[in-house]
């Protein structure tokens, strides 16, 4: 029965090291996803272990794909991450995103874009952008949309209440824009491309829903509807100052760091990425954290986005399974611990019972011997 009890006590030690194996691996990662969900940078890095792990072609495909696609900008982004990894590409692929690269950022292209962002208000790369800005910046751009939604929502039509706010929330900032010699500029930048993303459908349901709230409370309805009434764009003076007093400045607070957060993206990683972020993005708190990403990630940042997805930002669901792989990993540690105390324990006990039998044997002997020489003397 002794050596039973041993053996079971070996045999859950054995086992438990056999578990804990196995699930140590993935309890480690699971601790340290867990304790950098905080900090997108790191939270990507360690899904893009996991990811590059399971498909070395991973990286090469997409390059492909963006080719294919027309979005050089993209190719460059998952050069640059291959060779952040050490990811050998063939010669002949690098060439053609170059080629790529070179043709997207030619004097033609760019001047082409400009005055299709300028004229039509919409952007997906630089140029496009530059245009529409510019565009908004001369009021032209925000102007018009106030009038067209306004006009809309004057006569019952659908409006689009989003558009609405960020167009007059953005002539607000460009008046301020000029009287500070352009320091509002990236708040413009950034509600152009929030607004644009909107006009394109690449707004995220989340945060459309979100800004549309914001949106709302910014506007005096009312007033708005007879400063589009009585305004032209002939008179954009006029017009803008009276769109001004319908717009409540104290409201504006959150849209304005959307902006500023939008356009710290597209400072790092061009305006597809910024479009790119607010395609994924559930809320304004997952625009902070691209923008936090873009900061340390650089010019790869597309790539991470394009391959994690929202899972670049913040852990997407999975939290509770890397709960259970620490929680599977201690209590199996416990087992462990456990088995190694009652193994010893054990051990020890049947020593002890060892010697306590040979002490009592041998106090036995002696005494046997002892009454042995007194029969003999009697």
């Amino acid at each position: 029965m002794k050596w039973l009890r041993i053996s079971s006590a070996l045999t859950g030690i054995a086992a438990c090291s056999l578990v804990l194996a196995q699930v140590a691996p993935h309890a480690r990662e699971a601790g340290a996803i867990l304790a950098a969900q905080d900090n997108p940078a790191a939270l990507s890095e360690l899904k893009l272990d996991a990811a590059l792990a399971h498909n070395d072609r991973l990286v090469q495909d997409n390059i492909e794909a963006a080719l294919s696609a027309g979005d050089a900008d993209l190719a460059e982004s998952f050069v640059t991450l291959a060779r952040d990894r050490n990811i050998a590409l063939p010669d002949d692929l690098l060439s053609r995103v170059g080629d790529a690269v070179k043709t997207e950022n030619s004097t033609s292209h760019f001047a082409r874009r400009f005055a299709t962002g300028l004229v039509t208000g919409n952007a997906d790369d630089v140029a496009s952008l530059s245009g529409t800005v510019a565009g908004d910046l001369f009021v032209i751009g925000d102007i018009r949309d106030v009038v067209r939604e306004s006009k809309h929502l004057a006569i019952g039509e659908d409006t689009d209440r989003l558009v609405l706010g960020l167009a007059t929330a953005g002539l607000a900032v460009t008046a301020v824009t000029y009287v500070s010699a352009g320091g509002a500029a990236p708040v413009r930048a950034g509600l152009t491309l929030v607004k644009d993303a909107r006009k394109v459908g690449r707004l995220g349901e989340g945060l459309a829903a979100w800004a549309g709230r914001s949106a709302r409370e910014m506007v005096d309805t009312p007033m708005l509807q007879n400063a589009v009434a009585s305004g032209s764009v002939l008179r954009p003076g006029e017009t803008i100052s009276a769109i001004k007093a319908a717009f409540r400045v104290e409201k504006a607070g959150a849209l304005v760091r959307l902006g500023k957060d939008v356009t710290r993206v597209a400072e790092k990683t061009g305006t597809r990425g910024a479009m790119d972020t607010l395609r994924i993005a559930e809320g304004p708190k997952d625009v902070a954290r691209a923008a936090r990403l873009a900061e340390a990630q650089g010019g790869k940042t597309r790539a991470i986005m394009k391959l994690l997805g929202r899972g670049a930002l913040l852990l997407v669901g999975g939290a509770f399974d890397l709960t259970l792989w620490l929680l599977g990993a201690a209590l199996t540690l416990f087992g462990l611990l456990s088995s190694i105390k009652a193994t010893t324990e054990r051990l020890t006990q049947s020593w002890c019972d060892r010697r306590r039998a040979r002490r009592l044997r041998r106090a036995q002997a002696a005494a046997d011997a002892a009454l042995a020489n007194t029969a003999v003397t009697a």
